[in-house]
């Protein structure tokens, strides 16, 4: 059999855009008879319905009529009409139509097998190998199957992975557990955006529920908008927004003299490449590592100068974990500073004049304020009634154990090279709960304040923690340094 114009239509029919898949059966999915079949004749019918020859014409005319007809079809039953013979129309009827036909099916299953799914590609491949009747059959029946199976791997795809409280998961489980055709089609190509629009309605508002300020303005405006406008949020405009909310979030940070080194160097590094993914990378990965990082290099630095009491305390933190370190420096790090604020008072009673002697007694017998209280102020201010007394020769002479004039300003902690002052920390406890309190003193122009936030009196930047009492960190730790070169020095 002869296939006239094949390549040509075929490749028309693959180029073509339509879509076929029928809702119902067409003339196309059920060929029609291929006309009469009887002796080529032109006489009239026995039953007066006319000759052969008419019966033929209205045949070939009612195939023309008929929408479902291919081209190929139309083209040989245009030939055939202006043949004009009775010969003409009957070889069309019974051997050009069916041929006709062929060349208009393979179309029908190129365009078919363009646009279908896994399934439905490999049945039109095998229909397109075989013959006439495995096309035919293809196009009225496998096709069908075919994207019935194609439409439950797409419905089990889309569930894969979607929240329990998911419309779009609950109803696609019931047209997967009704399984037919009909219902799979149903759910993917009538029922698939309305569940969807719920999810997106119900994914927005959990987006802004932990979103910034332009997440929740733009996830708001999404809600009272159409379905393409929360779709395009939820894919995409979320991230849009929060990288807006990220950007300020990192510029507050920066702004935050509380904020350490590293994180302040790295946000900074966020903002100069300026991408939602850089800022988000910043904020959900590289922040918490500075942070950690920038609260150990502080409690190393208090550790370093603290007395004995902070020194263990923050060898243990400095072991432990994270959180170990954050306790430590929010908490540990002031009880720990109470105890060598009491031992240094405790050794200052021992070797101090009768004033010292007697106000750092009165201290140990108070609360942890008045002992800081007397580091800060009452030591300095006993010394100097104890030389004024000797002066006077009111009192004993210093004893080789007593500080010489001028040990005040060591013992409230100045350093070695002069200028820097480093307090106690100073608790405090009122009716809203305990905190440290800042108490300033001020030595040859450079005041130092406890409890800031900051550790001022050692150059350290803040940790961005909400510890707070960074300065107070260090409060005793340079007095117990003092006391240690005063025993030291008697010692010699």
């Amino acid at each position: 059999m002869k296939l006239p114009k094949v390549s040509a239509v075929v490749a028309a029919a693959v180029l073509a855009p339509a879509v076929l898949f029928p809702s119902s059966a067409s003339a196309a999915d059920a060929p029609r008879p291929t006309g009469a079949s009887g002796a080529d004749t032109a006489a009239d019918k026995p039953d007066g319905s006319g000759t052969q020859e008419e019966q033929d014409r209205a045949e070939i005319e009612r195939l023309l009529a008929d929408k479902a007809s291919g081209v190929s079809v139309r083209e040989a039953a245009e030939k055939a009409l202006a043949a004009g013979t009775a010969a003409a129309l009957r070889e069309f009827l019974t051997t050009g139509l069916q041929n006709a036909r062929h060349i208009d099916y393979r179309v029908d299953t190129f365009r078919i097998l363009g646009v279908g799914g896994p399934a439905v590609k490999k049945a039109a491949e095998a229909a397109l190998r075989g013959s006439y009747e495995d096309i035919v059959k293809f196009l009225k029946e496998g096709q069908y199957v075919a994207r019935a199976q194609d439409d439950r791997a797409e419905i089990e795809a889309i569930l894969t992975d979607l929240p329990a409280w998911s419309k779009v998961r609950e109803e696609g489980g019931k047209a997967l557990a009704v399984g037919t055709p009909a219902a799979l089609r149903k759910f993917l190509t009538e029922d698939l955006q309305g569940f969807r629009h719920t999810d997106y309605r119900v994914r927005t508002a959990q987006i802004m529920g932990v979103g910034g300020p332009a997440v929740r303005k733009a996830g708001e405006a999404a809600l009272f908008g159409t379905y393409e406008e929360i779709a395009a949020f939820v894919e995409k405009g979320q991230y849009t927004a929060r990288a807006e909310d990220d950007r300020t979030e990192i510029s507050r940070l920066l702004a935050d003299p509380a904020t350490g080194r590293g994180v302040r160097e790295t946000g900074q590094k966020a903002l100069d490449a300026g991408t939602p993914a850089a800022l988000r990378h910043f904020l959900e990965v590289e922040l918490p590592v500075q942070r950690e990082h920038d609260a150990r290099v502080a409690l190393s630095q208090i550790m370093a100068k603290g007395g004995p009491a902070v020194y263990k305390a923050a060898s243990a933190a400095m072991d432990g974990s994270y959180a170990d370190v954050v306790k430590f420096l929010q908490e540990t790090q002031y009880t720990a500073r109470a105890e060598d604020n009491r031992a240094q008072v405790s050794e200052i009673a021992a070797t101090g004049g009768a004033a010292v002697k007697k106000a750092a007694l009165a201290a140990l017998n108070g609360n942890d304020q008045a002992v800081a209280t007397f580091l800060i102020e009452g030591w300095a201010k006993a010394q100097a009634e104890d030389e004024a007394a000797a002066k006077a020769g009111t009192g004993p002479t210093a004893g080789p154990t007593e500080q010489p004039a001028g040990a005040p300003a060591a013992q409230t902690g100045q350093s070695a090279t002069g200028g820097q002052v480093v307090q106690a920390a100073v608790t405090t406890t009122t009716g809203k709960g305990t905190g440290t309190a800042a108490v300033t003193r001020t030595t040859t122009g450079t005041t130092v304040t406890a409890g800031s936030g900051q550790l001022a009196a050692t150059g350290t930047e803040g940790l961005g923690l909400e510890a707070g009492g960074a300065a107070a960190a260090l409060a005793a730790g340079a007095a117990l340094v003092v006391v240690s070169r005063r025993r030291r020095s008697a010692e010699g």
